[in-house]
Protein backbone atom coordinates (compact mmCIF):
# COMPACT_ATOMS: atom_id res chain seq x y z
CA UNK A 1 0.00 0.00 0.00
CA UNK A 2 1.41 3.49 -1.25
CA UNK A 3 0.44 7.27 -0.41
CA UNK A 4 -0.47 9.29 -3.52
CA UNK A 5 -1.14 13.07 -3.02
CA UNK A 6 -2.72 15.62 -5.78
CA UNK A 7 -2.20 18.74 -5.38
CA UNK A 8 -5.21 21.29 -5.96
CA UNK A 9 -3.03 24.67 -6.45
CA UNK A 10 -2.75 27.14 -9.21
CA UNK A 11 0.07 28.42 -11.25
CA UNK A 12 2.06 31.58 -11.38
CA UNK A 13 0.89 32.77 -14.36
CA UNK A 14 4.00 34.00 -16.93
CA UNK A 15 6.28 32.88 -14.07
CA UNK A 16 8.16 29.28 -14.57
CA UNK A 17 10.72 29.72 -11.93
CA UNK A 18 7.64 30.97 -9.31
CA UNK A 19 5.43 28.32 -10.02
CA UNK A 20 8.72 25.67 -10.02
CA UNK A 21 9.41 26.60 -6.57
CA UNK A 22 5.29 26.82 -5.84
CA UNK A 23 5.81 23.03 -6.90
CA UNK A 24 8.82 22.12 -5.09
CA UNK A 25 7.07 23.20 -2.26
CA UNK A 26 4.24 21.09 -2.42
CA UNK A 27 6.52 18.16 -2.96
CA UNK A 28 8.11 18.78 0.42
CA UNK A 29 5.19 19.09 2.10
CA UNK A 30 3.24 15.83 0.76
CA UNK A 31 6.50 13.75 0.85
CA UNK A 32 6.21 14.87 4.67
CA UNK A 33 2.78 12.96 4.72
CA UNK A 34 4.00 10.05 3.14
CA UNK A 35 3.18 10.76 -0.63
CA UNK A 36 5.32 8.05 -2.77
CA UNK A 37 3.59 9.73 -5.58
CA UNK A 38 2.30 13.00 -6.31
CA UNK A 39 0.60 14.77 -9.37
CA UNK A 40 -0.22 18.31 -10.28
CA UNK A 41 -2.78 20.03 -12.50
CA UNK A 42 -2.67 20.81 -15.90
CA UNK A 43 -0.41 23.45 -17.03
CA UNK A 44 0.99 24.11 -13.54
CA UNK A 45 4.50 25.53 -14.90
CA UNK A 46 3.74 27.88 -17.69
CA UNK A 47 -0.18 28.48 -16.79
CA UNK A 48 -3.24 28.29 -18.14
CA UNK A 49 -4.53 32.15 -18.89
CA UNK A 50 -8.37 30.85 -18.63
CA UNK A 51 -10.22 33.41 -20.69
CA UNK A 52 -8.23 35.00 -23.14
CA UNK A 53 -8.29 34.82 -26.65
CA UNK A 54 -5.36 36.01 -28.08
CA UNK A 55 -6.92 38.63 -29.63
CA UNK A 56 -7.54 35.98 -32.59
CA UNK A 57 -11.30 35.66 -34.96
CA UNK A 58 -12.01 33.89 -38.25
CA UNK A 59 -9.87 36.06 -40.25
CA UNK A 60 -7.63 38.52 -38.30
CA UNK A 61 -5.41 38.52 -35.65
CA UNK A 62 -4.41 41.51 -33.75
CA UNK A 63 -1.16 43.18 -32.07
CA UNK A 64 -2.36 43.10 -28.73
CA UNK A 65 -2.94 39.50 -28.93
CA UNK A 66 0.84 38.63 -30.39
CA UNK A 67 1.84 40.27 -27.49
CA UNK A 68 0.07 37.99 -25.22
CA UNK A 69 1.16 35.32 -26.94
CA UNK A 70 4.62 36.47 -26.51
CA UNK A 71 4.83 36.80 -22.97
CA UNK A 72 2.82 33.38 -22.30
CA UNK A 73 5.44 31.66 -24.59
CA UNK A 74 8.45 33.57 -22.40
CA UNK A 75 6.97 31.54 -19.74
CA UNK A 76 6.72 27.94 -20.86
CA UNK A 77 9.89 25.78 -20.64
CA UNK A 78 11.99 23.23 -22.02
CA UNK A 79 12.77 19.57 -21.59
CA UNK A 80 16.19 20.48 -20.77
CA UNK A 81 16.01 23.52 -19.01
CA UNK A 82 16.68 24.64 -15.44
CA UNK A 83 12.98 24.06 -13.97
CA UNK A 84 13.03 20.37 -15.41
CA UNK A 85 16.11 19.94 -13.39
CA UNK A 86 15.01 21.17 -10.19
CA UNK A 87 11.75 19.27 -10.28
CA UNK A 88 13.70 16.10 -10.98
CA UNK A 89 16.31 16.72 -8.20
CA UNK A 90 13.03 17.44 -5.67
CA UNK A 91 11.53 14.03 -6.68
CA UNK A 92 15.31 12.53 -6.10
CA UNK A 93 15.58 14.06 -2.42
CA UNK A 94 11.84 13.38 -1.33
CA UNK A 95 12.07 10.00 -2.84
CA UNK A 96 8.35 10.25 -4.42
CA UNK A 97 7.28 10.02 -8.16
CA UNK A 98 5.93 13.12 -9.92
CA UNK A 99 3.00 13.70 -12.72
CA UNK A 100 3.08 17.54 -13.42
CA UNK A 101 1.68 19.47 -16.21
CA UNK A 102 3.51 22.37 -17.84
CA UNK A 103 3.36 24.33 -21.22
CA UNK A 104 6.90 23.17 -22.95
CA UNK A 105 8.40 25.14 -25.49
CA UNK A 106 9.87 23.44 -28.62
CA UNK A 107 11.16 25.43 -31.20
CA UNK A 108 8.63 27.83 -32.07
CA UNK A 109 5.80 25.78 -30.91
CA UNK A 110 4.13 25.10 -27.33
CA UNK A 111 2.69 22.29 -26.15
CA UNK A 112 0.79 21.28 -23.05
CA UNK A 113 2.50 18.52 -21.31
CA UNK A 114 2.26 16.45 -18.66
CA UNK A 115 6.15 15.55 -17.09
CA UNK A 116 6.38 11.42 -15.54
CA UNK A 117 9.62 12.16 -13.11
CA UNK A 118 10.84 8.91 -11.53
CA UNK A 119 12.47 9.77 -8.20
CA UNK A 120 15.47 7.07 -9.53
CA UNK A 121 15.66 7.35 -12.95
CA UNK A 122 14.46 10.86 -13.39
CA UNK A 123 12.35 12.38 -16.32
CA UNK A 124 11.05 8.95 -18.20
CA UNK A 125 7.81 10.25 -20.07
CA UNK A 126 6.34 13.76 -21.36
CA UNK A 127 3.33 13.41 -22.60
CA UNK A 128 1.71 16.19 -25.04
CA UNK A 129 -2.04 16.54 -24.87
CA UNK A 130 -2.72 14.66 -28.67
CA UNK A 131 -6.04 17.04 -29.10
CA UNK A 132 -5.90 20.91 -27.34
CA UNK A 133 -9.86 22.09 -26.76
CA UNK A 134 -11.10 24.75 -28.42
CA UNK A 135 -9.27 28.18 -28.59
CA UNK A 136 -6.15 25.83 -26.75
CA UNK A 137 -5.16 24.43 -30.87
CA UNK A 138 -4.70 28.33 -31.80
CA UNK A 139 -1.30 28.18 -28.86
CA UNK A 140 -0.76 24.73 -28.83
CA UNK A 141 0.71 21.89 -30.97
CA UNK A 142 -1.08 18.71 -31.05
CA UNK A 143 0.94 15.47 -29.74
CA UNK A 144 1.33 12.33 -31.07
CA UNK A 145 1.04 8.83 -30.44
CA UNK A 146 5.31 8.41 -29.46
CA UNK A 147 4.26 9.92 -25.99
CA UNK A 148 1.69 7.91 -24.49
CA UNK A 149 4.12 7.20 -21.83
CA UNK A 150 3.64 5.37 -18.49
CA UNK A 151 6.03 5.03 -15.44
CA UNK A 152 6.41 2.25 -12.85
CA UNK A 153 5.90 3.70 -9.08
CA UNK A 154 6.02 2.70 -6.06
CA UNK A 155 2.33 2.93 -6.26
CA UNK A 156 2.01 0.76 -9.81
CA UNK A 157 2.61 1.84 -13.44
CA UNK A 158 0.99 5.28 -13.74
CA UNK A 159 0.03 7.12 -17.16
CA UNK A 160 -1.30 10.48 -17.71
CA UNK A 161 -4.20 11.31 -19.72
CA UNK A 162 -4.70 15.34 -19.65
CA UNK A 163 -7.99 17.66 -18.96
CA UNK A 164 -10.87 16.33 -21.98
CA UNK A 165 -8.14 13.72 -23.73
CA UNK A 166 -10.49 11.80 -20.93
CA UNK A 167 -13.29 12.06 -23.54
CA UNK A 168 -11.36 9.79 -26.13
CA UNK A 169 -12.60 6.38 -25.84
CA UNK A 170 -9.64 5.00 -27.68
CA UNK A 171 -7.24 6.83 -25.47
CA UNK A 172 -8.28 5.53 -22.74
CA UNK A 173 -8.39 2.48 -24.21
CA UNK A 174 -4.64 2.71 -25.29
CA UNK A 175 -3.97 3.88 -21.43
CA UNK A 176 -5.61 0.22 -19.92
CA UNK A 177 -3.86 -1.41 -22.84
CA UNK A 178 -0.36 -0.57 -20.84
CA UNK A 179 -1.38 -1.71 -18.04
CA UNK A 180 -1.78 1.16 -16.35
CA UNK A 181 -3.07 1.18 -13.03
CA UNK A 182 -3.19 4.71 -11.50
CA UNK A 183 -5.00 7.02 -14.02
CA UNK A 184 -3.53 10.45 -13.52
CA UNK A 185 -5.82 13.05 -15.06
CA UNK A 186 -4.20 16.89 -14.84
CA UNK A 187 -6.91 18.97 -15.89
CA UNK A 188 -8.18 22.11 -15.88
CA UNK A 189 -11.77 21.39 -15.90
CA UNK A 190 -13.75 22.62 -13.31
CA UNK A 191 -17.11 22.28 -13.68
CA UNK A 192 -19.10 19.62 -11.64
CA UNK A 193 -19.66 17.58 -14.67
CA UNK A 194 -16.13 16.25 -14.35
CA UNK A 195 -16.52 13.90 -11.26
CA UNK A 196 -18.74 12.07 -13.39
CA UNK A 197 -16.29 11.44 -15.77
CA UNK A 198 -13.36 10.82 -13.41
CA UNK A 199 -15.76 8.12 -11.40
CA UNK A 200 -16.55 6.58 -14.91
CA UNK A 201 -12.97 5.68 -16.19
CA UNK A 202 -11.90 4.70 -12.55
CA UNK A 203 -14.68 2.14 -12.96
CA UNK A 204 -14.12 1.29 -16.75
CA UNK A 205 -10.47 0.74 -16.13
CA UNK A 206 -10.76 -0.42 -12.61
CA UNK A 207 -7.59 2.20 -12.27
CA UNK A 208 -7.25 4.51 -9.29
CA UNK A 209 -7.85 7.94 -11.01
CA UNK A 210 -6.24 10.86 -9.53
CA UNK A 211 -7.52 14.20 -10.79
CA UNK A 212 -5.66 17.44 -9.96
CA UNK A 213 -7.36 20.54 -11.21
CA UNK A 214 -6.10 24.40 -10.42
CA UNK A 215 -7.25 26.64 -7.82
CA UNK A 216 -6.87 29.97 -9.30
CA UNK A 217 -8.48 32.80 -7.71
CA UNK A 218 -8.89 35.88 -9.11
CA UNK A 219 -6.64 37.84 -7.22
CA UNK A 220 -3.75 35.31 -8.11
CA UNK A 221 -4.21 37.35 -11.95
CA UNK A 222 -1.74 39.94 -12.77
CA UNK A 223 -3.46 43.36 -13.36
CA UNK A 224 -3.34 43.66 -16.87
CA UNK A 225 -4.42 40.03 -17.11
CA UNK A 226 -7.24 39.98 -20.24
CA UNK A 227 -10.57 38.44 -20.16
CA UNK A 228 -12.00 38.48 -23.62
CA UNK A 229 -15.45 36.94 -21.80
CA UNK A 230 -16.93 37.47 -18.56
CA UNK A 231 -15.90 34.50 -16.80
CA UNK A 232 -18.74 32.27 -14.79
CA UNK A 233 -16.90 32.50 -11.62
CA UNK A 234 -15.73 36.17 -11.21
CA UNK A 235 -13.82 35.33 -7.93
CA UNK A 236 -12.22 31.62 -8.99
CA UNK A 237 -11.14 31.54 -12.41
CA UNK A 238 -10.39 27.89 -11.95
CA UNK A 239 -11.96 26.46 -8.86
CA UNK A 240 -10.49 22.81 -8.01
CA UNK A 241 -12.76 20.00 -7.93
CA UNK A 242 -9.77 17.53 -7.50
CA UNK A 243 -10.39 14.31 -6.42
CA UNK A 244 -9.02 10.44 -5.53
CA UNK A 245 -10.92 7.49 -6.56
CA UNK A 246 -10.70 3.35 -6.39
CA UNK A 247 -11.39 0.69 -9.09
CA UNK A 248 -14.56 0.49 -7.69
CA UNK A 249 -15.71 4.19 -8.45
CA UNK A 250 -15.30 4.73 -4.40
CA UNK A 251 -14.15 8.20 -3.83
CA UNK A 252 -11.47 7.92 -1.55
CA UNK A 253 -10.47 11.65 -1.20
CA UNK A 254 -12.07 15.12 -2.79
CA UNK A 255 -13.34 16.70 -4.39
CA UNK A 256 -12.55 20.34 -3.40
CA UNK A 257 -13.72 23.58 -4.24
CA UNK A 258 -12.58 27.23 -4.09
CA UNK A 259 -8.94 26.46 -1.89
CA UNK A 260 -5.77 25.38 -2.34
CA UNK A 261 -5.08 22.28 -0.67
CA UNK A 262 -3.25 18.32 -0.85
CA UNK A 263 -5.58 15.35 -1.03
CA UNK A 264 -4.28 11.95 0.30
CA UNK A 265 -5.67 8.78 -0.05
CA UNK A 266 -3.81 5.01 0.15
CA UNK A 267 -3.12 3.37 -2.69
CA UNK A 268 -3.37 -0.21 -2.26
CA UNK A 269 -3.23 -2.20 -5.72
CA UNK A 270 -5.19 -5.54 -4.48
CA UNK A 271 -8.37 -3.68 -4.57
CA UNK A 272 -7.33 -3.07 -9.13
CA UNK A 273 -6.83 -7.04 -8.69
CA UNK A 274 -10.30 -7.92 -6.88
CA UNK A 275 -12.32 -6.00 -8.93
CA UNK A 276 -11.51 -7.43 -12.29
CA UNK A 277 -13.34 -10.36 -11.26
CA UNK A 278 -16.08 -9.70 -13.35
CA UNK A 279 -14.60 -6.97 -15.82
CA UNK A 280 -10.97 -6.34 -18.17
CA UNK A 281 -11.69 -3.49 -20.58
CA UNK A 282 -8.66 -4.99 -22.98
CA UNK A 283 -8.96 -8.54 -21.46
CA UNK A 284 -12.00 -10.74 -21.21
CA UNK A 285 -14.63 -7.97 -21.59
CA UNK A 286 -12.78 -6.30 -24.63
CA UNK A 287 -13.88 -8.86 -27.47
CA UNK A 288 -10.56 -8.86 -29.63
CA UNK A 289 -12.99 -10.90 -32.71
CA UNK A 290 -15.39 -7.86 -32.75
CA UNK A 291 -13.61 -4.77 -31.87
CA UNK A 292 -9.71 -3.82 -32.12
CA UNK A 293 -7.64 -0.69 -31.70
CA UNK A 294 -4.66 0.18 -33.80
CA UNK A 295 -1.82 2.74 -31.91
CA UNK A 296 0.36 4.49 -33.65
CA UNK A 297 3.64 5.11 -31.71
CA UNK A 298 5.69 6.60 -34.06
CA UNK A 299 7.23 10.10 -33.64
CA UNK A 300 5.75 12.29 -36.48
CA UNK A 301 8.12 15.07 -37.23
CA UNK A 302 7.59 17.53 -39.97
CA UNK A 303 10.81 16.89 -41.45
CA UNK A 304 13.27 14.10 -42.57
CA UNK A 305 16.75 14.64 -43.38
CA UNK A 306 18.69 11.64 -44.94
CA UNK A 307 21.79 12.30 -43.61
CA UNK A 308 23.96 12.65 -40.46
CA UNK A 309 21.81 13.63 -37.25
CA UNK A 310 21.00 17.28 -37.03
CA UNK A 311 19.34 18.79 -34.03
CA UNK A 312 17.84 22.36 -35.08
CA UNK A 313 15.25 24.22 -33.57
CA UNK A 314 12.48 23.04 -35.70
CA UNK A 315 13.30 19.38 -34.54
CA UNK A 316 9.97 17.72 -32.64
CA UNK A 317 11.37 14.65 -31.75
CA UNK A 318 12.15 14.10 -27.74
Amino acid sequence: MTTAAVVQSGAVLFDAQASTDKACAAISEAAGRGAELIVFPEAFIGGYPKGTAFGAALGFRTERGRDEFARYRAGAITLDGPEVDQLVQAAAEHRTALVIGVIERLGNTLYCTALLISPDDGLTGAHRKLMPTGIERLVWGFGDGSTLDTMDTAAGRVGSVICWENYMPLMRQAMYAQGVEVYCAPTVDDRDVWQSSMTHIAIEGRVFVLSACQYLPASALPDDHPFDFDPPNPESIIRGGSVIIDPTGAVLAGPVFDEETILYADVDLAAKHRSHLDFDPVGHYSRPDVFSLHVDTRAKDSVAFDGPAADGPGSVSR
